[in-house]
């Protein structure tokens, strides 16, 4: 299993395919319509320009799994934190290609700079409750039927994973590596 940084161009559609069932018949994602390949690869590029997007691949270089960072919020005081998500093809879930690709991500923001990550998880979903606690994420809240769909109100917890410790003037902008 490799990982690498995503190409909007030659993954957005892998990407789109692995993320569509958590949208369409599923409540994992609040989006009721999933995004065409040209729409996520849009999506992938404006997370690139700041944070990391994954991709796993398997042996025959077939996209199997990603992961990225998004901005916590849009205020420029939360510029230290981001929301990250992982989602990996059905046919190989739990093989571990979601804790490596949040193994890899966690790193790669840590280095960058950032100093929280939270990660929201539609309930009931055991193994993403799993997967964020084997991380070192640490549930700090629900979300009580805070979203609609599927013809039911859905809770959603939320996760904190301290990245680095605050500092008192921390740099300006977390930057990615060249």
């Amino acid at each position: 299993m490799r990982v690498r940084v995503a190409e909007p161009e030659l993954d957005a559609a892998r990407v789109a395919e692995i993320y569509r069932p958590a949208v369409e018949g599923n409540y994992i994602s609040f989006e009721e319509t999933a995004p065409k390949a040209n729409e996520m690869a849009e999506r992938m590029r404006k997370v690139l320009a700041r944070m990391p997007w994954l991709v796993a691949e398997d042996e025959s270089g077939g996209v199997v799994g990603y992961a990225y960072a998004s901005p916590h919020r849009e205020r420029a005081a939360y510029r230290w934190s981001v929301d990250i998500s992982v989602y990996v093809d059905s046919a190989w879930h739990g093989q571990g290609i979601g804790r490596l690709l949040y193994d890899e991500l966690l790193e790669r923001l840590r280095g960058q700079g950032f100093v929280n990550a939270y990660a929201g998880v539609t309930l009931p979903n055991p193994a993403s409750v799993a997967l964020h606690e084997a991380i070192g994420m640490t549930r700090v809240g629900v979300y009580r039927r805070v979203g609609y769909k599927l013809g039911e109100w859905r809770d959603v917890a939320w996760y904190e994973l301290r990245l680095a410790e605050p500092t008192a003037n921390p740099p300006a902008e977390p930057a990615l590596p060249d």
